[in-house]
């Protein structure tokens, strides 16, 4: 019988890579490297062997996905910010077998998910920054998850997180971490005020509601923390819609979550984004909190309007 051993909400900045090269950006991002290195050596303590990472930098625009190689060798550019990330190497052990357990179980609770083990398919900067810092000796075996996620529900999100938490205490022989790579509000700055907002929140606005979140993650208010993400992912531009997070929170009990969370990097702003990372309680759950299957009884589609 498995366990989850760690969850963590956790940065992936391309400004932590840019900031071990030799220049006006290195050492900058010392905080955020040195939080990844803790929540390595925490999980290394626990006896962690697999790192599964929700990684919002994954799109895809149907179904659930897992990429779940042997093993992930390569050089890795970002075609999104390539003077941040260029030729950055990369190597992890993947881990098959697990994979397919947790596609099965999401499967099995009416969340449409595909193992993919046989596939080219590299991971993304979501994923490939935090196994820099957390993986460099190759000690876990890695997974990562779609949560860039176009057109899906969070709830289906909430579902798939707690589903792969049932399919390793029930059906895998290790320990595990779930990883939610993505930040809380993902406004960048605008073209042209990049270097201004370099260490910045875009607006008042946005700061002032990550710190609502972050007090209410102190106070424990779970139930309305995730009655709230919908409009918070919308409103606070959160990035992947913030389905890393529907993940995590599904997997340590959604609603009925009852945890505690250890900011390891305090809060801080890159790029206009909002970001931290952060170790959250795992806690004993019984999933009667998890919200039901949406796609998989869809009759049609209204467009929300509460947004």
């Amino acid at each position: 019988m498995g366990k989850l051993a760690l969850a963590a909400k956790i940065t992936h900045v391309p400004s932590m890579y840019l900031s071990e090269i030799p220049g006006p950006r290195f050492g900058t991002r010392q905080d955020a490297i040195d939080g990844h290195k803790e929540i390595s050596r925490r999980c290394r303590e626990l006896g962690v062997d697999t790192l599964v990472v929700f990684d919002t930098h994954w799109l895809v625009n149907a179904n659930y996905h897992i990429n779940c190689g042997a093993h992930f060798k390569g050089t890795y550019t970002s075609n999104e910010l390539p003077h941040f990330i260029s030729n950055m190497s990369y190597e992890s052990a993947g881990n098959p077998e697990l994979g397919h357990i947790l596609a099965k179980a999401c499967n099995a609770c009416g969340v449409e998910t595909l193992a993919h083990d046989a596939t080219t398919l590299q991971p993304e900067y979501g994923t490939l920054v935090p196994l820099r810092y957390m993986n460099e000796d190759q000690h876990f075996k890695v997974i990562s998850v779609s949560a860039l996620c176009t057109s899906h529900y969070l709830n289906d999100s909430a579902r798939l997180g707690w589903a792969m938490r049932e399919a390793v205490e029930k059906n895998y022989d290790g320990k595990v971490a779930f990883l939610a790579s993505g930040s809380l509000s993902h406004r960048f700055a605008q073209n042209g005020l990049a270097p201004e907002f370099a260490f910045k929140v875009w607006s008042p606005f946005l700061e002032h509601l990550d710190a609502h979140v972050l007090e209410m993650w102190h106070k424990r208010e779970w139930a309305d923390f995730c009655e709230m993400l919908p409009e918070y992912a919308a409103k606070g531009h959160g990035e992947g819609f913030m389905h890393d997070t529907a993940m995590l929170l599904g997997a340590l009990g959604w609603g009925g979550y009852n945890g505690g969370v250890d900011i390891v990097t305090p809060y801080f702003g890159a790029s206009g984004t909002g970001q931290l990372n952060a170790v959250f309680e795992v806690t004993p759950q019984d999933g009667q909190h998890i919200p039901a299957a949406v796609a998989s009884q869809a009759q049609g589609y209204k467009v929300a309007t509460r947004l």
